[in-house]
């Protein structure tokens, strides 16, 4: 990687980790718009604990030079799971959030994708793809 790159690599991973990690408060401490949305979805408490274990992992992994890629991956799916659980029951605003949560889901997606881009040769000497 590039100067350049190295420096928008970090940036991105430290952009979805924050996000992660500060909507951890809202799922572990059972706010209340947190437990409207798992419930709206049929997955209240389960699904807000599982998710927010899972996005612990993930923020773990972003902020580790050597198992970003893994957060990333991680974090694209459950981001991919929260902005179609937005766009199908949902919607993009929840209890007038003016349709924050939605965007930040998707501002953690795109930061993500471009972990992944970023480090596209890494993963494939780690897979072994030619």
């Amino acid at each position: 990687m590039t100067k350049t790159q190295k420096i928008v690599h970090i940036a991105l991973r430290l952009i979805a980790a924050i996000i992660l990690l500060q909507t951890l408060y809202f799922k572990f401490t059972a706010a209340p718009e947190s437990v409207y949305i798992f419930s709206k979805l049929g997955i209240e408490p389960v699904g807000r604990i599982g998710s927010g274990v899972a996005e612990l992992i993930a923020a773990i992994l972003l902020l580790i030079p050597r198992t970003s890629w893994l957060g990333a991956g991680l974090s694209l799916g459950i981001m991919s799971g929260a902005i179609f659980s937005h766009l199908s029951k949902l919607g993009i605003e929840v209890q007038g959030d003016d349709g924050l949560l939605f965007a930040l889901a998707a501002v953690v997606w795109v930061a993500c994708a471009g972990v992944l881009w970023l480090q596209k040769e890494e993963i494939k000497r780690y897979l072994k793809i030619n």
